[in-house]
């Protein structure tokens, strides 16, 4: 199978967004873009209205994925682009069509008057069942003009990327993908982690610097080890480790505002209650400002 990048296009903004930023992705990669269009036909009373018929609806969604396919290569001269448009429930249908692509790519709705985004129940559900990374991008600033297309070397593209990573359980999937992000973008790499002081110390005792640097150590010495191997993969890769106190989530949205990539895992789920997103995916799906990737991980 050809490797591929695919982006996820329904016309609306945000997936335009999505689609330019898959663009970027695959030049970086070396590989091919798809662009994927779902058409969900109209109930048939619907379509039988005047105007409205079956025919008319597929060949206006017709146009959707070739004039993105018409701009995106006029946009990245040299780039391979081809457009596909296929039918059924959108989050069956991306996830079909990605299923031997390296990376899935979907627009998410900035949220008015604040940052983050609005994921919806597609989105939702193409990360909560996906195997293969899957990146969210908003449309707006940091999605669709990640790099000036004037300039494209500048600080907007130097951005870090960062990484949200469990100190206690590191997976190697999710580490890797992070290294080779930032490797791609000669940028560096911010680990972010959150970790909790012991129990008995919600209940009141005190806890002098001294301890809560050596707790702090023993963390980042856990982590400087998992990391070891990537980094000597990648080099070049300037690291930066970041323990913090508290919710995971809610430092890695901070850390989203100047990032150029959040990178986050999610376990995979086989069995009896199904398949979802942890708690610190939710949260920084729903507020990163940045463009989020979920990594797939056992």
């Amino acid at each position: 199978m050809v490797r591929t990048v695919v982006a996820g296009l329904d016309g609306s903004p945000e997936s335009h967004a999505a689609a330019e930023w898959a663009a970027r992705e695959a030049e970086l990669r070396g590989l091919p873009l798809k662009i994927v269009h779902v058409w969900v036909p109209a109930p048939d009373p619907l379509a039988q209205a005047p105007l409205m018929g079956v025919e008319t609806q597929q060949q206006w969604s017709e146009r959707i994925p070739r004039e993105a396919g018409e701009g995106l290569r006029l946009r990245h001269p040299g780039l391979d682009v081809t457009e596909d448009q296929v039918t059924g429930t959108p989050s069956d249908a991306l996830l079909a069509a990605a299923k031997d692509a390296d990376l899935l790519v979907l627009g998410s709705r900035g949220l008015s008057g604040v940052g983050g985004f609005l994921v919806g129940s597609v989105g939702l559900s193409v990360v909560a069942r996906a195997e293969l990374p899957v990146v969210l991008v908003r449309a707006g600033e940091q999605a669709a003009d990640e790099e000036d297309e004037a300039s494209r070397a500048p600080a907007a593209s130097s951005r870090p990327v960062v990484l949200g990573v469990d100190a206690g359980a590191p997976a190697d999937a999710v580490i890797e993908f992070a290294f080779a992000e930032a490797a791609r973008r000669a940028t560096a790499l911010r680990v972010v982690y959150g970790w909790n002081l012991p129990p008995y110390y919600a209940y009141g005792f005190a806890l002098d610097a001294g301890l809560h640097e050596e707790l702090s150590l023993q963390e980042t010495d856990s982590l400087t080890e998992a990391l070891r191997p990537w980094q000597q993969k990648h080099p070049a890769v300037e690291v930066v480790l970041e323990p913090r106190v508290g919710s995971a989530a809610d430092h890695l949205v901070d850390a989203s505002r100047e990032a150029s990539l959040v990178v986050i895992g999610r376990r995979i789920r086989r069995g009896a209650l199904g398949a979802h997103i942890g708690p610190v995916a939710h949260g920084v799906l729903h507020h990163s400002i940045a463009p989020v990737a979920v990594v797939s991980h056992d």
